[in-house]
């Protein structure tokens, strides 16, 4: 009889357990999802999802903060455990981050910081991408006119990179070697803006540069076509991502590097830690969590993964993870660096 009852027990906790991880809803607000770097994230987030048997709902804010904060209420309505968050303007979300937090919603700043001690930190190591940016570039071009294309200015990940990027050129700088001769942000991280910040920084300069550090892939290739308009492609340009174009471009010689950050990697750290936070597991308990000091003087919990330079040295890199196929990288490309001769 106890036997029975045991087993009853233990089926009836199994089932409800089942039931719990079932009804978890993971809520994701995007802020433009027509990059195609978050299609990438998206579908990791879905897979990790599926695996923990939680259900997923987005929003798109179509680079629009005010419909973001709109997006992030409909999610909490909707009754999502777990909200992620990819800020278009990471101040202007803060109220919506609250009520979440009010509701004892977890919430995980994705890939963008949040500054909110409350919020779970996920992404790259965003400073040592900056330094690995600078440090391709400086490599292809020791001497001259460099031409700095940042992110957004409501995005803390482009004063972050830039930073990364001021360590590695400071020498150089000091030196004499190297001059700034132009800088700016990236209104929404659009290629479009950035294409037009290289057309008058050119013209301002007469065309004398000679290298440019972009801070994304997206902002790299408005920077590639600014320069191609000018028959100037070919010089020295950085970005991140591992956008296929991207890495395209790389392969064709007008690109110096793409800083891979494996968007699967992080789609999937973010879906484990939201059902994880949604199920009350202690943010101390997360694998890998640290304490991070934000520039805002908050500590948020974060979890920080590590980036990958990808050059014409190493594409196969990226074609041996299964990130992109060979046709894709050297398509239109003649006698490139392998795996594209």
């Amino acid at each position: 009889m106890r036997k029975s009852i045991l087993a009853a027990v233990v089926a009836v906790v199994g089932f409800s357990a089942a039931n719990a991880a079932m009804a978890l809803t993971v809520g994701v607000s995007w802020s433009n999802f027509q990059e195609e770097r978050w299609k990438t994230d998206e579908a990791a987030i879905k897979a990790a999802l599926d695996a923990a048997g939680a259900s997923y709902v987005s929003t798109d804010a179509q680079s629009s903060s005010s419909k973001q904060l709109a997006d992030v209420e409909s999610l909490i309505s909707q009754g999502v455990n777990a909200l992620i968050i990819l800020g278009q303007d990471t101040t202007a979300i803060g109220p919506a981050v609250q009520e979440a937090i009010d509701a004892g919603i977890p919430v995980i700043s994705y890939d963008r910081l949040i500054e909110d001690p409350r919020a779970f930190y996920i992404t790259f190591d965003n400073v040592e991408v900056g330094r690995m940016q600078a440090r391709a570039v400086l490599a292809a071009a020791p001497k001259g006119n460099y031409v700095m294309i940042k992110g957004s200015n409501t995005d803390p990940n482009a004063d972050f990179l830039r930073g990364g990027q001021q360590e590695v050129l400071q020498q150089a700088l000091d030196a004499g070697d190297i001059k700034i001769v132009g800088e700016a942000y990236t209104d929404g991280w659009l290629p479009a803006n950035a294409q037009k910040n290289m057309e008058q920084i050119l013209t301002q300069n007469d065309n004398k540069v000679d290298a440019v550090v972009a801070s994304n892939d997206g902002t790299a290739g408005g920077v590639v076509a600014a320069l191609t308009a000018q028959g100037m492609q070919g010089i020295p340009v950085s970005g991140q991502d591992g956008d296929k174009a991207a890495l395209n471009r790389v392969a064709a010689g007008t690109q110096t590097v793409s800083v891979w950050k494996d968007a699967r990697e992080l789609g999937k750290e973010a879906a484990t830690v939201a059902v994880a936070l949604a199920n009350k597991t202690d943010p101390k308990a997360i694998p890998n969590v640290q304490t991070f000091k934000t520039p805002g003087g908050n500590e948020v919990n974060a979890v920080f993964l590590t980036p990958i330079p990808i050059t014409k040295d190493n594409l196969g890199v990226v074609v041996d993870a299964g990130w992109i196929t060979k046709d894709e990288l050297c398509q239109g490309v003649s006698n490139g660096p392998a795996p594209c001769n």
